[in-house]
């Protein structure tokens, strides 16, 4: 884990928050290539799932929404995690994670002091609390969201009286959520502010079993297109008992992260919980209805993603140290940051400079590759392909002096090191088809 932090940073993947006023704690930003990557993820997401879809709509739904709808939800009531805190320190733990956590002697440990008195544990709202207006007080508060789902459910009407879909239809979002934990940590794993990517996906009720086990598969095949290591994966059908308040069966995709196995990603059955309370809550009526039968309320079967922990998952399994003088990513050219990097053999010789500039140039404004690349005339070639492999730019594109005379270029492929001669015409088809195109 210290090897794929330090290695983000030092490439310009993900960088601490706010780091020159010292930081703020579990707060990252993403850098040039952490953008890219992440930008990537979103894109293949939105391909996929709705601009490759007729029965899935986007939605950018607001992150600060009424409080009625948090209330409507359930999540001013049950969105809480217990909180214990050490008497001695005063430092604040999860309670149903830290009490067994650290036991000397049969009593827990606070692993800050070496304290071993705890308060009670108390139920502590995870919703990150704002006010609107100029006024600081009960009246104006309001919430971020936790959760990217209840801005779809609150539009559902919007959806069907604009789009006329017909059941089973979906409503996706790619957005912000917001979470006040009170233990994050692990690098981007358990962040206060996150990312989701996710499906809410309306059926009939008799239905819901089946496209449950669609979204399962479905959310597998995600994860092998993406290249996450699925060794690595494992299913975990929560009990009846833990799962979410409105869930009548959820599903957590576990990775096998450095730290442990975590939840990846999730998928559940929300059933017609929130359209119901919506209904109820709002005064509108939020069932469907189709000429012939009676309204009803769809359930709704729920694939949810996180951008960050998949772009933390995807570092991990790109990552190669099987020679540790040389570490190699291997993404997916698909979300690599750069699908290629085009060198001079010699920086110090202008006709090489000049002529490698012009090939990058030419590549950058194809309009048919749609390929990123990058420029790269800094120190010797060995150590610009040593840097392309950390990054993980699937193929270098070296211009040497025998380019100058039949236009042709050396290609070199990150995985396996080998290397052909292409011409120059050429590249836009071969960085096009490797990209998966």
């Amino acid at each position: 884990m210290e090897k794929i932090v330090s290695l983000c940073k030092r490439r310009g993947f993900i960088f601490p928050g706010s780091e020159i006023y010292g930081g703020l704690a579990n707060s990252f930003d993403y850098g040039p290539l952490g953008f890219a990557l992440k930008n990537n993820i979103k894109k293949l997401w939105l391909d996929r799932y709705v601009n490759g879809r007729s029965d899935v709509f986007g939605l950018d739904a607001a992150l600060i929404m009424n409080p009625k709808v948090w209330e409507a939800s359930g999540h001013l009531k049950e969105f809480v995690d217990p909180l214990v805190e050490c008497k001695k320190c005063h430092e604040r733990y999860r309670g149903d994670q830290f009490p067994n956590a650290i036991v000397i002697a049969g009593k827990s440990v606070c692993p800050n002091c070496g304290g071993n008195e705890f308060t009670q544990p108390k139920q502590f709202n995870l919703m990150l609390k704002t006010f609107l207006g100029p006024a600081e007080e009960q009246a104006n508060i309001v919430y971020f969201r936790p959760e990217t789902a209840q801005g779809m459910f609150v539009n559902f009407k919007n959806i069907l009286d604009t789009m006329r879909p017909d059941l089973p239809f979906g409503i996706a979002q790619v957005g912000k959520a917001f979470r006040n934990e009170i233990t994050p940590g692990n690098f981007i794993f358990r962040t206060r502010e996150f990312e989701q990517m996710e499906i809410e996906f309306f059926v009939r009720p008799e239905e819901a079993s089946g496209k449950f086990e669609y979204w399962k598969d479905e959310m597998m095949e995600w994860m092998k297109l993406v290249g996450i290591d699925m060794k690595k994966v494992h299913e975990f059908e929560q009990p009846e008992g833990e799962r979410a308040h409105y869930s009548a069966r959820t599903i957590d995709f576990e990775y096998d992260f450095p730290f442990g196995r975590k939840e990846l990603y999730g998928l559940a059955n929300r059933t017609d919980f929130d359209l119901k309370n919506h209904s109820e809550k709002s005064g509108i009526d939020l069932r469907y209805r189709e000429e012939g039968s009676e309204p009803f309320y769809p359930y709704v079967i729920e694939p949810t993603w996180g951008v960050d922990r998949t772009v933390l998952a995807l570092l991990d399994s790109a990552y190669d140290d099987s020679d540790p003088k040389h570490v190699v990513r291997k993404l997916k050219p698909a979300l690599a940051p750069y699908k290629a990097a085009v060198f001079p053999l010699l920086a110090n010789k202008p006709q090489l400079v000049q002529k490698a500039q012009e090939i990058f140039k030419s590549l950058v404004m194809s309009h048919k590759s749609l390929v990123p690349v990058v420029y790269d005339g800094r120190g010797n070639i060995g150590k610009r392909y040593y840097a392309q492999d950390e990054i993980g730019t699937p193929a270098c594109i070296t211009v040497d002096f025998q380019t100058l005379e039949d236009d042709a270029v050396t290609i070199r492929d990150r995985d396996t090191a080998k290397q052909e001669r292409v011409g120059v015409g050429e590249l836009v088809e071969i960085l096009t088809r490797n990209d998966g195109r």
